[in-house]
């Protein structure tokens, strides 16, 4: 899961100030799924 950091200027208020992209797809129910799968190893649920 990776993400592209652009546009970074700085910034008064909160020091700096970015634009972010990320694919939803990974970032959505793929990397649920992935997440949920290693919680159900973690846990014992799977052999």
């Amino acid at each position: 899961m990776t993400t592209t950091v652009g546009r970074l200027r700085p910034c008064g208020v909160l020091d700096w100030k970015f634009t972010v992209l990320s694919h939803n797809t990974i970032r959505g129910a793929a990397g649920a799924a992935l997440l949920n799968a290693e919680l159900l190893k973690v846990e014992g649920y799977l052999d």
